[in-house]
């Protein structure tokens, strides 16, 4: 079975994570489908809306099984930090459709998106530091972009959840929405019918303004791949998902 499901209606691309046994969580063959789904909707103008197939869910985060036996080799080839650059260089906007948990990289991909909408059971959480790792694809800078750094601290540092409301008031999301579907096809038919051209070269102006800190999360997240801390968290992370 597909691990992404695509629709297309005109301009709008919906872009489906399709692992419910996994609760949508990343692993390289998922990547490696994406990419090649924005490979493809580079080629002529397009929204993409990214959602679960699964209702009350969005994505876990990266595959702690596979992620586990990565080491800094894996690190170095930023498996999931150079989907998300992708996803966040996609040549027009893109919206996030965010139904239940956004953990980990699940957060990690929203933030890589233009816009974001919530259901009223969202739920975002960046977990990485008590695996032994960081928020290497993104969650770093993006949350402080987007929150401000006290927010990015206490999501990052120790742990804090946010939900829809939350989120809300934060900035990490722009609205909260019961119909998810039916919200983000009205924002994406509003984003099409302006100009392309211009959509296209004001998302290049706005990424101007972006921090470039990817580099250092992508050598950082190296170092903690090949430690004993690191595999033993996710161990222990498993052997708890197994009870």
């Amino acid at each position: 079975m597909s691990s992404i499901v695509v629709r297309r209606e005109g301009d709008l691309w919906w872009i489906g994570l399709n692992r419910p046994d996994r609760r949508n969580a990343h692993d390289e063959a998922m990547v490696a489908e994406m990419d090649a789904v924005l490979t493809e909707a580079r080629r002529t103008p397009s929204v993409l809306l990214i959602h679960s197939t699964t209702p009350g869910m969005f994505a876990a985060g990266a595959d702690i099984r596979e992620m586990r036996e990565r080491d800094s080799a894996h690190a170095l080839r930023a498996i999931n930090s150079g989907l998300f650059e992708r996803l966040e260089a996609h040549r027009w906007p893109t919206i996030a459709l965010i139904d239940g948990p956004a953990f980990g990289g699940g957060c990690e991909m929203a933030l890589a998106c233009d816009f974001r909408i919530a259901s009223p059971r969202a739920l975002f959480a960046q977990p990485e530091l008590s695996l032994g790792i960081l928020a290497g694809a993104g969650g770093n800078w993006r949350l402080a972009q987007l929150l401000g750094l006290s927010a990015a601290r206490r999501m990052l540092y120790a742990g804090m959840r946010l939900d829809a409301e939350s989120a809300l008031a934060a900035g990490l999301v722009d609205e909260i929405a019961d119909d998810l579907a039916a919200r983000g096809a009205a924002l994406a038919a509003t984003v099409a019918r302006r100009s392309w051209r211009a959509l296209e070269l004001t998302k290049l102006a706005l990424r101007a303004h972006r921090p470039a800190t990817t580099q250092f999360d992508t050598a950082a997240q190296a170092l903690l791949f090949d430690s004993t801390d690191k595999c033993e968290r996710m161990t222990a992370f498993l052997e708890r998902k197994q009870k």
